[in-house]
This record gives structure tokens, sequence and C-alpha cells, in this order.
């Protein structure tokens, strides 16, 4: 015969479980959220040096060869920071490549 103890302990021991189950995939969901929203931050500067880059050459006939003078002329902005933006402009005539991760970030290593 069963005692009513037993099933008092099993039925704490199931709550814990669908809780602790439960508290990991919230964890889980969040970080995947916090990645996906740095990505897309990521994107946004990506997409704003490249639209000042544009924009300037647009004006002047040439891309800058570095991105000092996008700040100062195109008042481009981020956050130094948090990102690290790699420009390499091979030409003034040829659109310059673009890169930008965020310091710290080594899963992309």
């Amino acid at each position: 015969m069963k005692k009513k103890g037993d099933s008092f302990l099993r039925g704490i021991l199931i709550t814990l479980i669908v809780f602790a189950l439960l508290f990991s995939g919230g964890v889980m969901l969040l970080k995947r959220v916090d990645r996906v929203t740095a990505d897309a931050e990521t994107e946004m500067v990506r997409s704003a040096v490249r639209a000042a880059a544009l924009t300037c050459y647009a004006v002047e006939g040439a891309y800058p060869q570095d991105l000092d003078y996008l700040q100062k002329h195109y008042g481009l902005a981020y956050d130094d920071d948090i990102y690290l933006v790699a420009y390499d402009a091979f030409a003034s005539n040829i659109m310059p490549d673009i890169m930008v991760m965020v310091r710290g970030d080594d899963s992309l290593w």
C-alpha cells in the first residue's frame, strides 16, 4: 500500500523537474533573442557605414579613404567601444570592403 507521503514527494519532484525544464528553456530562448538582436545591430552599423560611403561617392565622386572622413563630413556615428569596423578602401572609384565585428565576441574565431 502506498503512503500519502510518497505521492506528495513524487508530486514535488515532478514539479521541480518541470520547473527546471521550463526555466532552462526560457534561458536558452533569451540567449537566442540576444544573439539575433546583436546580429541585427551589427548589420545596422555596417549599413550605416556603407550608406555614408555611398553618399560621399555620390556627392564627391570618390569613396573616402578612411572612416574618420565619413565621421567628420557625413555624420557617421557608432559606438567604438562596442564595434570594431574594418574599412578597406582600395581605390577612390571602387566600393571599400566593410566589416563590422562586436569587440570581445569570440564566436567569430
